[in-house]
């Protein structure tokens, strides 16, 4: 067996591939497109099997520098904390509270399901904790910040990153399949009165909804500005994750929370006393580039013959999990919601999001209300709730229930 090092310029140059990759087969494949598979997802699985043919054939093996992974990780979590402006809860009112409340109780409930599977089919409880809230409900950018922590030591979980990738982008198709059918189910069932789709113009609702006149452009002082306030998160982030460490206290978060709390403060503090007004627009693109190539580095270099060996444990997990998600969007998120129109379409966003992404449950939502009509209520309150506040009580639900795992 022959190992390649890889160093981190022509590391950099292989991610970038990846994500052309991914994007090249998307436009080709609809199955793809419908399910809304993220790019360095599609790439980096065609790339991490091609990189298994190449070591099974050739006996060669590839070492890629890992120098760029947790930077690129640490800048999109980043990129969450200053996107969450408070001034917007305002908008959500009440329902906001009340979904918040919503989601943090299936995010315990995912957690309890995919321990509890893991444990009686005799398995590391792990598996059941990256099978759960933390990819399910996080996602692949959670997943894999997990799995980061869980492959070193004290956890010395080696296929944490399998578990986690295969997790989340299963919960991702599934969470695309199962929104509309449990929307509609509950509009018929209930007898639901909808809006007139013809007067709301729902052909394009998330368009037409709160469409500004003038787009700002990204230039390079606005994106400089931005990119110093992601670099200010990450710096700042890492100096108190490794502070805390120092104290000794037996209570500590991953990097990446940190980071993502100082974003909030930053953004907040900065904005209250209007020293600077954040770009979202351009806080967001880069936020989502560092994701992309984050993830295409996570995904090319999976070792696939363990995920093979655990495929059995983890997809009894899945389907429990999915069971779960149907059950608790149609019993609790549209009861608890208000067993109206605008509970329908957040359970069929939390469907979404609760097993895949915030992008997943908005094309859950777009889908309902092209066939019922808009709801103004589900579309402010899952884009507050999935790209930010999900993010922040996961992670505290996750540390709790690795405090109890002891």
């Amino acid at each position: 067996m022959e190992t390649i090092n890889v160093d981190s310029y022509s590391t950099l140059v292989v991610m970038v591939l990846v994500l052309l990759l991914g994007a090249f087969v998307i436009k080709r494949v609809k199955f793809l497109r419908v399910y809304n598979i993220p790019e360095p997802v599609v790439g980096g699985i065609i790339a991490a099997i091609l990189f298994l043919c190449l070591y099974s054939f050739s006996g060669i093996s590839l070492k890629f520098d890992s120098s760029l992974k947790d930077p690129l990780m640490l800048a999109f979590f980043s990129s969450i904390g200053l996107l969450a402006d408070f001034a917007s809860l305002k908008k959500g009112g009440k329902k906001l509270v009340i979904f918040l409340f919503v989601i943090s109780g299936l995010l315990i409930l995912q957690n309890i399901v995919g321990i509890g599977v893991a444990l009686g089919l005799g398995e590391n409880p792990l598996i059941g904790l990256l099978s759960g809230s933390v990819t399910m409900s996080g996602g692949h950018g959670t997943g894999g910040a997990w799995a980061n922590e869980f492959i070193k030591a004290p956890y010395n979980f080696s296929a944490a990153y399998e578990v986690a990738m295969a997790s989340a982008t299963f919960g991702l198709i599934a969470g695309g399949i199962i929104g509309g059918p449990v929307a509609k189910y509950l509009i018929q069932k209930n007898n639901l009165q909808t809006p007139n789709i013809h007067e709301e113009s729902s052909a394009t609702p998330m368009l037409n909804f709160e469409s500004p006149q003038k787009t700002k452009l990204i230039t390079q002082e606005s994106f400089i500005r931005s990119l110093a306030l992601i670099a200010l998160c990450l710096y700042i982030g890492n100096f108190v994750a490794e502070h805390i460490k120092s104290l000794n206290i037996g209570f500590t978060l991953p990097t990446f929370v940190y980071c993502l709390f100082t974003g909030v403060i930053l953004r907040n503090l900065l904005q209250a006393l209007k020293i600077h007004e954040v770009f979202d627009r351009e806080i967001s693109v880069i936020g989502n580039v560092s994701l992309s190539l984050f993830l295409a580095f996570a995904l090319m270099t999976i070792n696939l013959w363990q995920l093979v060996s655990l495929a059995l444990p983890i997809l009894t997990i899945l389907v429990a999990q999915v069971a779960l998600m149907i059950a608790y969007a149609v019993f609790i998120t549209f009861r608890v919601c208000g067993r109206d129109y605008d509970a329908a379409v957040l359970a069929a966003g939390h469907c979404g999001f609760g097993l895949g992404a915030t992008p997943t449950a908005m094309v859950n939502m777009q889908t309902v209300t092209n066939n019922y009509g808009m709801s103004h209520m589900a579309f402010i309150i899952v884009p507050l709730c999935g790209a930010f506040f999900i993010d922040l009580v996961n992670a505290l639900v996750i540390n709790g229930f690795l405090g109890f795992l002891g």
